[in-house]
């Protein structure tokens, strides 16, 4: 694995997602690359139901779901018609791809995604976050940021295998100005 991205084949723009008839979309990438932004400005962009694996994962007090819990809860998910889906949960990476009809690769650099963490814990300080279910206010957690600094050496490479061997489209985007273009055009 040489940490480059493969070229990706996907629609250049949201509308063309549109035509094509998207009803299944995955956005991954590391924590604070914008999954959850991005991903509301795609489900309205198609208009689709939205499903944040945060919520669905945590519970009050920021307790995890049981391991065969979640399992049963995303094949719940995936099981829909029709839903754009933001989150990693590498474990069932695979499952939800082979479910899906195309994933956006949001592959911002690291610095990025910790400044990003940084101001969500700041902004949302004792509440929760976008795409948290209440009890999971944001705080400063040291783990998490370690998670997010070795997201790239820990999961990038593998989340890139997973993405080229679905043969889904892939929309891959590197900054918040792609992202946001791909959604305008």
């Amino acid at each position: 694995m040489s940490g480059q991205a493969p070229a990706f084949s996907a629609p250049a723009s949201l509308a063309v997602a549109r035509e094509l008839g998207w009803r299944r979309v995955l956005v991954v990438g590391s924590p604070g690359a914008g999954k959850t932004s991005f991903a509301v400005e795609l489900a309205a962009g198609l208009d689709l139901p939205l499903i944040h694996l945060d919520f669905e994962y945590w519970r009050a007090g920021w307790e995890p779901t049981l391991p065969e819990e979640w399992r049963a809860r995303v094949e719940e998910l995936i099981s829909r018609e029709a839903w754009v889906m933001d989150g990693n949960y590498g474990a069932t990476l695979a499952t939800r791809l082979a479910r899906g009809d195309a994933a956006v690769f949001l592959d911002v650099p690291r610095p990025t995604c910790i400044r990003n963490v940084l101001l969500r814990i700041v902004r949302n300080r004792g509440r929760p976050g976008p795409g948290l279910p209440p009890g999971c206010p944001e705080r400063f957690d040291l783990a998490f940021l370690l998670w997010v600094w070795n997201y790239e050496r820990r999961s990038r490479l593998r989340v890139i295998d997973l993405l080229a061997a679905s043969g889904l489209p892939v929309v891959h985007l590197r900054n918040r100005h792609e992202a946001v273009q791909w959604l305008l055009t």
